[in-house]
């Protein structure tokens, strides 16, 4: 879970989450019986529009780092995400500033993957609908619906699916054991209500058709 950055320091995040394919139709799951769950809110609507930026030679895709743009949600703001490591990935934000050129500050942060100038690589538009999971110590997870319309800008190619994604909270399990158990409860919850593990591992790698 992130928010949106707001002062000249990078906000950084790890985020430890798992995502998965889900039909148009299928309903949502049943949290009842998860350890340490005792709530679940309301859903929150939100509008994304994130667009993602690469080299001529898609550099930061080859090294699985991302760089996007993205406007609407509690996060709106431009993001560095990292490598891959296991379940967790470090996302670092900035504000949106003025104008759609790419920050300085976000040029400096790239330099040790690339140097090259970035143009548009593809657009994500995402209709989200956030629920929190609520224990007595805070939010164990956040869990979101998302119904995407992706762009792949430099093929012209257009892609559309719906997807579910499960994300630690700060209330989450510290220790490893205990994280697998809550996402082992989850997953669960997810397959009986016909969600299935997703057949890429991010939103932009399926925009490309990855």
């Amino acid at each position: 879970m992130t928010e949106a950055p707001t002062g000249s320091e990078p906000s950084r995040t790890v985020e430890v989450e798992r995502k998965y394919d889900v039909d148009d139709a299928t309903s949502l799951p049943d949290w009842r019986g998860i350890a340490g769950v005792d709530a679940v809110s309301d859903g929150e609507l939100r509008e994304l529009d994130a667009r993602y930026l690469d080299t001529a030679d898609v550099t930061l895709s080859r090294a699985g780092v991302a760089v996007r743009r993205r406007t609407g949600g509690p996060d709106a703001g431009w993001h560095i995400k990292g490598p891959r490591e296991g379940d967790g990935r470090l996302e670092i934000g900035w504000p949106l500033g003025d104008g759609d050129g790419v920050p300085a500050a976000i040029v400096e942060a790239l330099a040790r993957w690339t140097t090259e100038d970035l143009t548009p690589l593809a657009r994500i538009e995402n209709t989200r609908v956030a629920y929190l999971l609520t224990g007595p110590a805070g939010v164990v997870a956040e869990f979101v619906d998302d119904r995407v319309r992706a762009t792949d800008l430099r093929q012209g190619v257009e892609r559309e699916w719906r997807e579910w994604e499960f994300e630690l909270g700060p209330a989450a399990p510290a220790d490893a054991d205990g994280r697998e158990s809550l996402f082992a409860a989850a997953e669960a919850a997810i397959f009986a209500a016909g969600g299935r593990d997703a057949a890429s591992g991010s939103k932009l790698a399926r925009a490309l058709g990855f």
